[in-house]
């Protein structure tokens, strides 16, 4: 067993797969069901579905499409996207999915993390935090799909959100997002010291090598990715896909693997 979990997240608008750079530029990659199927083959550990249409349209989570997903998946997932109510919530769960992702509504609703945690338990409500460097070189929490500034600091709204109930964070970095350039490790650390939930790393992956350093230098309790798994190769060609369990095993077990 990896000691960290090591997670896809495949962003979806009218269903189907997107992918873009730094929260802009979305293009079409493929249908989420064949994704699925793939990762099954993969025997990946988790995933995270985030609608990206949802909160710029104001719907609710296409419960159709997240049937169809649980219906096919194998291994946990998480859902995020147009998410405003626990009653929504409650029927995400109904459906199959084991965790649910917050984000702009745990900012502009944050009795609704509260809420969450008491009908399903913290260990099933996640709060997703989009994070971007300011001109000054400070951090701030952005919502509605990177678009909005919210004059939050991270580390602060961090604190905020695990004592409303928030059993775990996903931490975006806004401008890493797609460019394959690695983890903001030092934004990574900083909300890792200060909270005592997993915190994943989500933003800038690369390589195996990234995966590495989010977790031993940024304390990191897991790592998502997103160009790693869709795409392939300079020019970017669509392939979904996993590095093998044996390499993942390999490094991100040595403590000491930075290169």
């Amino acid at each position: 067993m990896l000691r960290t979990r090591v997670i896809p997240v495949l962003l979806l608008r009218n269903a189907g797969l997107v992918k873009g750079k730094q929260f802009k530029d979305h293009k079409y990659v493929g249908d989420p069901i064949n994704a699925v199927k793939i990762f099954n083959e993969k025997e990946v550990d988790e995933l995270v579905f985030l609608d990206i249409s949802t909160t710029s349209k104001g719907e609710d989570p296409n419960y159709e499409l997240i049937a169809d997903i649980a219906s096919e998946a194998f291994m946990p997932f998480g859902y995020g996207g147009g998410i405003n109510n626990v009653q929504q919530i409650e029927k995400l769960f109904n459906l199959g999915v084991e965790k649910t992702v917050i984000n702009t509504a745990a900012f502009k609703n944050p009795d609704l993390i509260r809420e969450a945690s008491s009908l399903a338990g913290a260990q099933s409500i996640v709060v997703s935090m989009d994070v971007k460097k300011t001109f000054f070189g400070s951090y701030e929490v952005y919502v509605e799909n990177g678009q909005t500034k919210t004059k939050k600091d991270p580390v602060e709204y961090a604190l905020e959100m695990q004592d409303l109930g928030a059993g775990e964070l996903i931490v975006t970095t806004i401008d890493r997002e797609g460019t394959n350039k690695g983890y903001d490790v030092d934004l990574i650390k900083k909300v890792t010291d200060a909270v005592d939930i997993p915190v994943v790393a989500n933003g800038g992956a690369g390589s195996i090598a990234d995966f590495a350093k989010a977790i031993n230098q940024g304390n990191a309790s897991a790592v998502a990715a997103g160009d790693m798994f869709t795409f392939h190769g300079k020019h970017k060609a669509v392939l979904i896909t996993y590095p093998e369990y044996e390499k993942l095993e390999e490094m991100l077990n040595i403590e000491d693997y930075y290169e």
